[in-house]
């Protein structure tokens, strides 16, 4: 048995149609000579970053013209278009599960033979891979990734002579030590939902390697405390490493919010926080000056087998069928050229796929480099777990009462409403 993954949102889509007849399909301009590509963009605060970048491709490529689009709600936008087979040139989105299933429905160009493909870190094609191509192919190309790790204060570090922990015991020591010594670990916030998952991921990603996510969709309704694979058989240990870390919050912790951790970070009212990058913007926006950087959830025995939890932040595509495929090419291979990600990246403080293309001076960047020059990345799982979930709520709702038992039973039991829904005929 195998869960689908079909297209979803199409009738939330049809909210938006005007704007996608504005939006869609690409045609040349009324000189005949220069050739329009439509370049829809989905993350708002690139907008700025890709005017600068578009403006030198055109100026060395005086033939194409390049009208980046970028919108709200860009998933059900990209949905409307492809349901009126209005497929951008070159689109870019986020690297989660929706675009795995869009990759999967075969709507997008095939890389497999374009040189642009040997230069992008294997590693983090291997995320987008994981998230979905269609069978034989490859339909996206890395951009920039971000990092899921332990983000900690250096200066306190140093102050206290501290060193980054490189197992779980020494982890915990460390929170142990840093109590003793009446300072908070963690900054740690529960009243939005989606802080718990940063931590959720990054130690539950070594309870899932070796094909976890393959033998559950495989397992489909079955899945339980008795099957192969489950949540419920899976999963309890790093359940209860993550409520672990919890306990060495601030006070209030459950309470909080997003803003308030990150400004109590910030202010240095804690030497830790369980986030990814993105945090650090807001941290910098308190506290320009704070010196900052990330390391890895120390789960594995061997610290030689840590790995860095990391997701595509921008993956970039096309239309299969584009008419224009040698402009969007084109475009696409400027875009990937090692000083104009690098800018791109820098910009954006997130990493550059590309092999030979530097990181900034950022300590935080710095410091998780040699997990992406090693390979040591893996992607976030919960892009591996079916939209109709709710696996935000239970894990936040475990944070509150604790209860792994019934957290991971009513993962269990959602997986196994989902795949009797989705299973495949020929396969039942």
């Amino acid at each position: 048995m195998k869960i689908i993954h079909p297209l979803r949102g199409v009738a939330a889509a049809v909210a938006v149609v005007a704007l996608a007849g504005a939006l869609g399909g690409c045609a040349s301009s009324a000189d005949s000579e220069v050739t329009t590509l439509d370049f829809f963009q989905f993350k708002g605060e690139a907008l700025e970053d890709f005017d600068e970048i578009i403006a030198e491709f055109e100026a060395e490529n005086p033939d194409i013209r390049v009208v980046q689009n970028q919108v709200a709600d860009s998933e059900t936008l990209i949905r409307t278009l492809l349901v009126k087979d209005r497929t951008p040139d070159v689109i870019t989105l986020n690297g989660n599960g929706n675009f795995g299933d869009l990759a999967e429905a075969g709507v997008f160009y095939d890389f497999s033979e374009e040189p642009v493909l040997d230069t992008i870190n294997p590693g983090v094609q291997e995320i987008l891979a994981q998230l979905g191509n269609a069978d034989g192919e490859v339909n996206s190309l890395g951009y920039v990734n971000n990092a899921n790790g332990i983000i900690y204060n250096r200066a306190i570090f140093e102050e206290q002579g501290l060193e980054v922990p490189e197992t779980w015991d020494e982890l915990i020591a460390l929170c142990d030590t840093l109590v003793e010594r009446g300072i908070t670990p963690f900054s740690t916030s529960l009243a939005e939902n989606w802080t718990a998952m940063p931590s959720w991921n990054g130690i539950g990603a070594y309870y899932s390697q070796d094909g976890f996510f393959d033998e559950m969709r495989s397992e489909g309704d079955s899945v339980g405390p008795d099957s192969p694979v489950s949540f419920e058989s899976d999963f309890p240990e790093a359940m209860e490493r993550q409520a672990q870390l919890f306990q060495y919050s601030q006070d209030g912790y459950r309470g909080a919010s997003y803003d308030d951790s990150t400004s109590l970070f910030a202010q240095g009212g804690a030497a830790m926080m369980l986030q990814g990058i993105w945090a650090l913007s807001p941290v910098k926006a308190v506290n320009p000056d704070i010196d900052a950087a990330i390391f890895p959830y120390p789960v594995p025995e061997d610290p030689a087998d840590r790995m860095l939890v990391s997701g595509v932040d921008v993956a970039v595509t096309m239309a299969r069928d584009t008419p224009h495929r040698e402009e969007a090419l084109r475009f696409i291979e400027f875009l990937f050229q090692p000083e104009i990600i690098e800018r791109f990246a820098a910009s954006q403080t997130m990493v550059p796929s590309v092999v030979d293309a530097e990181l900034s001076d950022d300590p935080a960047l710095q410091s998780i480099a040699p997990y992406f020059d090693d390979g040591q990345i893996t992607g976030f799982i919960d892009h591996q777990v079916p939209a109709a979930i709710p696996l935000v709520g239970v894990v936040q709702q475990f944070l509150y009462d604790e209860d792994a038992d019934a957290a991971l039973r009513a993962l269990d039991n959602e997986w196994r409403k989902v795949a009797a829904r989705t299973i495949t005929p020929e396969e039942d």
